[in-house]
């Protein structure tokens, strides 16, 4: 039986990411223990994420 894939969600809109989408991940500048996903489109538009460990907002 195939598994599912487990797409990670961006951090500002909860969408899931597929694997051709230009999306970055970073650690949050703040604590660091927290991957931040961003899809192209929030990206794109600036849309703010907020770190959910620390709080920590970024554009």
């Amino acid at each position: 039986m195939a598994r599912a894939l487990a797409l990670p969600k961006c951090t500002s809109c909860g969408r899931p990411i597929p694997p051709f989408e230009k999306a970055t991940s970073f650690r949050c500048p703040q604590c660091g223990e927290v991957i931040i996903w961003r899809c192209e489109r929030c990206r794109r538009q600036g849309n703010p994420y907020v770190c959910p460990r620390c709080g920590f907002r970024g554009p």
